[in-house]
């Protein structure tokens, strides 16, 4: 969550220690003690990192000072709290910043750090308790609009204003807005669909509803963004009312699909608000605050002449610490920023059909688009399309420069598997590093294994929608026009019965999930891809889960698993 606070800085700080302090009492925790009391003179100072054991487990660590860039660039205030999870750690981060222009920002990030190994976050964060008890009180807003907890009912006289936020360029956050249908009661709508559905909204998006004379103002202004009947659109940062290309940018959640599963739909919901709260640049104020340094957990170095040297080598291995930290901290920023620059890029790219008009994209002639983004599209069923960049792989995700579109090792297959967003890594990364060692063939099984975890991603995307058609291996027999194929006879659906049967295979083939999966973190997963042949052959074991949480579970890539064939 990043909001902005009309707030000052100091009594934004009193106001979330105040409910950090209020939900730690709650939940049976010991209240921190209050901050010590800065002079005027000492605001420019930093503050020691202050570490507070609240009881079992619960650690909170509280610092500030002054931003990166020198004398007059703002000052922050940070806490962060770690609570015990069943499997794993609870944090949050809540951090105020305000720059030298005087406005005060408000980040609270949250995490789970699962513990065990193969073991990954499950998919969804809770939205926490801070979060809802803070937004009211601080008056938060994201650029010209008020971030509030529950959907806000529109009229028609307010549908100008409505426009006025989805079209400033101060925007951050994404706008839903939803409609009703005909004839149903817009109280009982609101209470009955809209308000769950928008249960995992807050503070990542602001929501608002269309009484029925609103959405006829709304539709008639915005003819390329249109919604109505139910449906519940998402209108992302940047909006180009007079684009046609622009609104097919914008996803639209149908009525059907809110009625059939409400809980599954205010999940699906939430995917794009907390895709942009994780990819967005943070606000300049927010970029200059430091990594939290907090003192390297060991003995200590004694006080006496003879240590001296001992401290030295154990505050420049501290410093060399926090100066690594920093720096992976700067180019995280400086690959969201890239991100930003690549979609805006894409986003000037013509659609097939569309005529050279006196519009935003008028430059860009039939035929001419500007160097490095001729692109393409992947159609899929139901004409769901999917920009394709010419510096993308042949799944669309960016490729760096000088890296092939296809990684020649498993050890650079595993590094690059945060292209797939659908995709979940469980396994072991050992067993697939070691086909490296197998020279016969790793560089072909490399790419062959990426060609099948580029299918699985493309088959995903589709499936989340409603559109796949079918399982996987009926992906591959019936692959769209325009997306990436993968040999329909290397996509198995399942093991044989004799291996089903068979306790210890069958073990070997429980690997890892989530908990929001199985309660057990375990599944058996006897789809697989045939990424080779022979004694050897590998095999990609996943779990698709698209119709739950929403994703595919790959939780083993390496030598095939023991069957009848296998010594």
């Amino acid at each position: 969550m990043t909001v902005t606070t009309a707030l000052p800085h100091a009594d934004a700080v009193a106001l979330a220690d105040e409910r950090l302090a209020a939900w730690l009492k709650h939940e049976g925790c010991e209240e921190p003690p209050p901050t010590a009391h800065r002079p005027v003179a000492a605001e420019a100072a930093e503050i020691p990192v202050e570490r507070l054991r609240l009881g079992g487990r619960v650690l909170l660590d509280r610092d500030g000072g002054p931003l990166r860039g020198g004398p007059g660039a703002g000052r922050y205030d940070r806490r962060r709290l770690r609570t015990p999870a069943p499997h794993g750690t609870h944090q949050l981060t809540l951090t105020t910043a305000t720059g030298a222009e005087g406005r005060t920002w408000v980040r609270l990030e949250a995490e789970t750090h699962t513990t065990g190994s193969g073991v990954r976050t499950p998919c969804r964060v809770p939205v926490p308790e801070l979060a809802c008890s803070l937004l009211p009180l601080l008056d938060a807003a994201d650029g010209p609009a008020a971030v509030q907890l529950a959907p806000r009912v529109l009229t028609a006289a307010e549908v100008d204003g409505l426009i006025d936020e989805l079209c400033d360029p101060e925007r951050r956050l994404p706008t839903v807005v939803a409609s009703v249908p005909v004839n149903h009661a817009l109280d009982a709508w609101v209470e009955d669909v809209v308000r769950p559905l928008c249960r995992q909204l807050p503070g990542l998006a602001t929501v608002y509803v269309l009484d029925p004379g609103a959405r006829t103002e709304f539709n008639v202004a915005l003819e390329y963004h249109t919604v109505y009947g139910g449906a519940v659109r998402t209108y992302l940062p940047e909006v180009d009312p007079a684009s046609r290309q622009d609104g097919a940018r914008h996803p639209v959640l149908a009525r059907h699909r809110i009625e059939e599963d409400l809980r599954r739909a205010a999940g699906l919901l939430a995917r794009e608000p907390r895709r942009l709260a994780a990819e967005q640049p943070l606000p300049p104020p927010l970029a200059a605050v430091p990594v939290l340094r907090v003192p390297a957990p060991g003995v200590r170095a004694g006080s006496g002449p003879d240590d001296a040297p001992a401290r030295a080598a154990l505050a420049h291995e501290e410093q060399q610490d926090h100066a690594e930290q920093q720096a992976r901290a700067d180019e995280l920023e400086r690959v969201r920023h890239s991100l930003r620059r690549e979609r805006r890029q894409g986003r000037r790219l013509p659609l097939p059909g569309d005529e050279p008009s006196g519009g935003p994209a008028a430059g860009l002639r039939r035929g001419v688009q500007p160097r490095g983004l001729a692109g393409r599209l992947c159609i899929g069923p139901g004409g769901a399309m999917g920009r394709r960049s010419a510096a993308s792989g042949p799944s669309g995700r960016p490729v760096a420069p000088g890296l092939p579109v296809a990684p020649g090792t498993f050890t650079e297959l595993m590094a690059r598997l945060g292209e797939f967003p659908l995709l979940t890594f469980t396994g072991d990364q050992k067993s697939a590093l070691a086909l490296d060692d197998l020279r016969c063939a790793g560089a072909g099984w490399a790419r062959l294994t990426w060609d099948g975890l580029t299918a699985l991603q493309e088959y995903a995307e589709a499936a989340v929608r409603g559109e796949a058609g079918g399982d996987f291996k009926q992906w591959c027999e019936h692959t769209p026009a325009g997306c990436h194929r993968f040999p329909p006879r290397k996509a198995v659906r399942g093991e044989s019965r004799t291996v089903f049967s068979h306790t210890k295979w069958k073990r070997e083939r429980m690997l890892p999930v989530p908990e929001c999966v199985d309660v057990s973190r375990r599944a058996f997963m006897g789809a697989h891809l045939r990424i080779g042949g022979g004694r050897t052959a590998p095999r990609l074991h996943y779990l698709d889960d698209c119709s739950g949480s929403g994703r595919i579970y790959v939780g083993y890539i390496g030598l095939h698993l023991t069957n009848t064939r296998t010594n």
